[in-house]
């Protein structure tokens, strides 16, 4: 079975959030943060490394948010650590001073990049961008807001057909890797 960690952004994701109830049906594990009201990127990405390196296989992270930094941050220290991401309406890191500390190069893994043109978070323009940098998969969420519960996602069937969409990619890797 694939190991899959939810990778909630600030304040956690509450049990209405969508990655609190996509958690379940993936048979997911949690990486839990110290101080969720504290986006302190150093020790959010450690947090994600010893979760993933915890793990026999390489992982599936599901971020949000602050958490898909963390995530991009941690999964860059880590080559071949990660089987692929599903970055859902990933917060600025300009917002955040950390702008340069993200990676811009590509990763090793497949990755899409669920973005919504009305986030007030991330502009579209610049969640596309980051796609770019990353070699993501861009996807238009249309005005979904910030993917959370104040913009109604609370079970999002959307969502997991994106991660199922996800696994399908990195399986179709894996499977046409040169030997």
């Amino acid at each position: 079975m694939d190991r899959i960690l939810v990778v909630p952004g600030l304040h956690g994701s509450g049990p209405a959030h969508w990655q609190s109830w996509i958690e379940p049906l993936l048979g997911a594990g949690r990486v839990e943060q110290a101080d969720w009201s504290v986006p302190d990127l150093d020790r959010w990405a450690a947090r994600v490394e010893q979760e993933v390196l915890r793990q026999q296989t390489p992982v599936f992270l599901v971020a949000h948010s602050f958490g898909c930094l963390a995530s991009a941050v941690a999964a860059h220290r880590m080559p071949g650590r990660v089987a692929g991401a599903l970055f859902v309406a990933p917060a600025n890191p300009e917002k955040f001073g950390v702008g340069a500390r993200i990676p811009a190069d590509r990763f090793d893994f497949p990755s899409l990049l669920a973005a919504s043109r009305n986030d007030p978070w991330m502009s579209y323009a610049a969640s596309r961008s980051w796609a770019a940098h990353w070699d993501a998969e861009l996807v238009d969420l249309g005005n979904a807001g910030h993917v959370n519960t104040d913009s109604g996602h609370g079970p999002w069937p959307d969502g997991l057909a994106l991660f199922e969409r996800l696994r399908q990619q990195a399986l179709l890797q894996t499977e046409f890797q040169p030997a």
